[in-house]
């Protein structure tokens, strides 16, 4: 960062803390991962100067010969690795991807079924706090109060009662699959289309770790930078029939200047995706998820759905005493990160977070294993049971910072080439 150093040492300083921050610190961030240095390299790479509207052949600013050829190989690329029919690679975030899809075949104040917040959806899966609640007619499904998983006949009643233009399914905190042929079903039934949002599972998705939802659903969007390990910014993916409505939903319609820099990074990250050490990097995200629900358990934490499909956990400490809020900070204290969240008991009490949600696809990044992991629900088990034991914590702090020095973020062969 020599250049860096030069404009801004402040800014510089503060990049290098966050890189010793990241390295003394077990990320359990659901939404995170530690993407590769050739990743970094292409956000930061002559790419991010290059102004562009429109679309490959079809500009509105010339000079794009290069990053037309960037766009149209992340295109080819999505298509190869998800089976899609018709790919967009240029929306900023999975927020903007929905949005996008949401205008490109419906109207203001339509109907969308979708799933609950406090049950595992999102925010723009229209939330009363964001505009897309605002824009459209937003009806929620939920989890079924004792196996606290989506009850798909439930669902098709309230289709059948509410006949919605559009289903979503899709979650930011459900630790299940979904059926999605399901949910297809439903919205042929009712002559919906079929939104997923697969923003935290596009990396399990790719490395084939889990089912696809690409066969039964009119639209899929996801994130780069959770499971997928690669820079920001969504994608869309899409039967062939409905491209043309995307790519006008989502410039002009939702974005001028598309970030070309992302766009390299996202056609980047798709090549990795289609190797075998990223196939069985998914897989053993899959494995620590499941082993930490398990070590949880054991350790008397209660587990949502009692266990998990994907890459996330989530713990409920409903009847213990201490908050999620609580509990991200203590955690945090000791070098452990991950985020509160809120759990189906908490629809009933408006404004309550009694959960955290964690994740392993970063561990898993990191080379770590069954044997970590275990290590890691002992370390946080302790922690909570001893908040308020600024002796025990700093033993803690010691024993984390152990294990992520066995464990270097940027320790794999392509970082040391970096480095070098």
């Amino acid at each position: 960062m020599q250049f860096l150093r030069k404009d801004d040492p402040v800014i510089a300083d503060l990049a290098v803390k966050e890189e010793i921050r990241i390295e003394n610190t077990i990320n359990l961030i659901a939404a995170e991962s530690h993407s590769r240095r050739s990743i970094m390299e292409t956000l930061g790479s002559i790419f991010n100067t290059k102004t562009i509207e429109g679309y490959p052949g079809k500009r509105f600013h010339a000079g794009c010969i290069h990053v037309d050829a960037v766009e149209n190989l992340a295109i080819e690329r999505a298509k190869a690795l998800f089976g899609a029919e018709a790919v967009n690679v240029q929306p900023h975030s999975g927020t903007s991807a929905n949005l996008a899809v949401y205008f490109s075949v419906l109207n203001v104040g339509d109907k969308i079924l979708s799933m609950s917040l406090p049950h595992g959806g999102h925010l723009s899966h229209g939330h009363r706090a964001s505009i897309t609640s605002k824009c459209f007619d937003f009806r929620h499904y939920s989890v079924d109060r004792e196996t606290e998983r989506i009850d798909y006949n439930r669902i098709r009643e309230q289709a059948l009662d509410f006949r919605p233009r559009m289903i979503v399914a899709g979650a930011s905190s459900y630790p299940r699959l979904i059926d999605y042929q399901a949910i297809a079903e439903i919205a042929q039934e009712v002559s919906a289309y079929f939104l997923v949002d697969m923003a935290h599972l596009g990396g399990l998705v790719a490395g084939k770790a889990i089912p696809s939802p690409v066969p039964h659903a009119d639209f899929v969007t996801f994130t780069c930078y959770k499971t997928m390990m690669g820079g920001r910014g969504g994608m869309i993916l899409s039967r062939k029939a409905y491209e043309r409505g995307i790519n006008r939903a989502v410039f002009p319609g939702c974005q001028g200047t598309s970030a070309v820099n992302l766009i390299a990074a996202k056609a980047v990250i798709c090549k990795i995706a289609d190797t075998d050490e990223f196939r069985q990097l998914q897989l053993t995200t899959l494995e620590l998820a499941e082993a930490l629900a398990a070590r949880l358990q054991e350790l008397g934490y209660r587990i949502v759905t009692g266990g998990t499909d994907n890459h996330q956990v989530l713990v409920d400490f409903t009847g213990k005493g201490i908050t999620g809020a609580a509990a991200e900070k203590t955690l945090e204290s000791v070098g452990i990160v991950l985020n509160r969240n809120v759990v189906p008991t908490d629809a009933d009490t408006p404004g309550a977070v009694s959960g955290l949600r964690l994740g392993t696809a970063a561990i898993a990044g990191r080379g770590m294993g069954t044997a970590e992991v275990d290590r890691i629900a002992e370390l946080m088990d302790e922690a909570l049971r001893n908040a308020d034991d600024e002796a025990v914590l700093n033993r803690i702090r010691l024993k984390v910072r152990e294990l992520c020095a066995q464990f270097p973020v940027y320790g794999g062969p392509d970082m040391a080439d970096a480095a070098a």
